[in-house]
């Protein structure tokens, strides 16, 4: 049994990761640093120049901005510096409306931005900005994490070296965790200590209702859902709920609908497919608020703990680490125990490993519903005791190895995929 002070610093862990964001994070990110620069220049800029880590300007160039019918960095920092404000967080462009947009579009047409890749070393997830008005120029700096700041200046003068919110403290000593850990927490903890996950529910399946409603993205839950050529090839289950609810969630935020999603290690897709698929699971197959809750903290910290050892963000697609959580979650769900969702997560590690990530775009949607389908697959295999083996790839007989042999591959061993991919990306006509 988790003493109470672990079960204390879990909850703070889980609630610091599984935070709202409307907008893709990165692309949402240079807002808020945007947003940030210009406070503490006290005008709209000028000029703006960001300098961004090659992730950071990766998955943030072909998304959708929430309230725009556009794509790109250009508009998240002129909206950023026009209407954002920093004490939103991730919803920083919370009030993005027709005038701003208009005003975010005179910013870029007149060259007043510029974007560029940071020189020589810096971390994974890093974004400078600086805004230069009347004589004036301040700096703001995010590294990390997307909503830390760690530089703030203004005409040379130092304001901030480390900007950390309450809610943060967990950052400064980090919570190490083993699967082992996780599973205890979701289903020994009173119930009363998980149900705020509950909101994870409420958020991102507002998030595939307005998307099956609408015309998002590439619409791919919609026409899985909807359409009768969909309904024909995918059929009417529990598997094809959750495959449609999570794309279409997606299209959504891919596609830039104004509407926040809950978020999970920074990634508001990750967030999806850590709550959907199990969501819809536990409502079609008529369990209770209680396993929802539980099966919801299973999936997130699953998938916050996975994270601790792969970084922000890497050339492995986040729905991987997503997907790998939601498996326990659907697992447990069925029934399982700790050794089946350890034959779950050792299922989930011999299959997407390798997934890559080409940028935030509307076609997530595509991966995020493989990746559903796989978990749901690996969580049937483990029920049926069925479990790829040490012989087998990267499959290690210790759960947490295999974990760590996931993250080593995706942290390390794709390093030169990822500078392969932001090539191909930025060099296409």
């Amino acid at each position: 049994m988790l003493s109470t002070e672990c079960r204390k610093a879990i909850k703070a862990l889980i609630q610091q990761e599984v935070v709202p964001a409307m907008g893709c994070t990165e692309p949402i990110a240079v807002s808020l640093c945007t947003a940030r620069a210009t406070e503490t220049l006290g005008l709209l800029p000028e000029k703006i120049t960001v300098l961004l880590s090659p992730n950071v300007l990766k998955n943030a160039m072909g998304v959708g901005i929430p309230g725009t019918d556009m794509i790109g960095l250009p508009i998240a920092i002129a909206l950023g510096a026009v209407v954002g404000k920093s004490e939103y967080g991730l919803e920083v462009l919370r009030d993005v409306c027709p005038e701003a947009v208009a005003k975010g579009r005179a910013m870029i047409d007149e060259g007043r931005i510029t974007v560029a890749l940071k020189e020589g070393g810096c971390d994974m997830l890093y974004i400078e900005v600086v805004a230069e008005g009347e004589g004036n120029k301040a700096t703001a700096i995010i590294s990390g994490a997307h909503t830390n700041f760690v530089h703030i200046e203004r005409n040379g003068e130092l304001l901030a070296t480390k900007h950390t919110e309450a809610k943060e403290v967990v950052q400064n000593k980090p919570l190490l965790l083993n699967l082992r850990t996780v599973w205890e927490y979701a289903t020994e903890s009173p119930l009363e200590e998980l149900e705020f996950i509950l909101e994870a529910r409420r958020l991102n399946k507002a998030a595939a209702d307005e998307s099956l409603r609408g015309e998002w993205g590439h619409c791919l839950g919609r026409t899985l859902q909807n359409s009768p050529l969909g309904q024909n090839i995918i059929g009417d289950t529990p598997l094809s709920h959750m495959i449609s609810y999570t794309s279409a969630a997606c299209d959504a935020r891919m596609g830039g609908a104004k509407i926040p999603v809950m978020s999970n290690s920074g990634s508001g897709n990750q967030g999806i497919v850590s709550t959907l698929p199990v969501v819809v699971y536990a409502e079609d197959m008529g369990c209770s608020e209680e396993q929802m809750a539980r099966a919801l903290i299973l999936s997130h910290l699953t998938a916050i703990y996975i994270k601790q050892s792969l970084g922000r963000l890497s050339a492995l697609c986040g729905c991987v680490v997503a997907s790998t959580g939601s498996s326990c979650g659907i697992t447990y769900l069925m029934g399982g125990g700790y050794q089946e969702v350890a034959m779950a997560v050792k299922n989930m590690v011999a299959t997407l490993t390798g997934m890559i990530c080409d940028g935030a775009k509307p076609s997530c949607a595509l991966k995020l519903s493989s990746a559903v389908s796989t978990a749901v697959m690996a969580a049937t295999m483990a029920i049926e005791h069925h479990c790829v083996t040490s012989y087998e790839g990267i499959v290690d007989d210790d759960v947490d190895r295999s974990i760590l042999n996931l993250t080593s591959i995706g942290s390390r061993g794709m390093l030169e995929t990822d500078k392969m991919i932001l090539d191909i990306m930025t060099h296409k006509n």
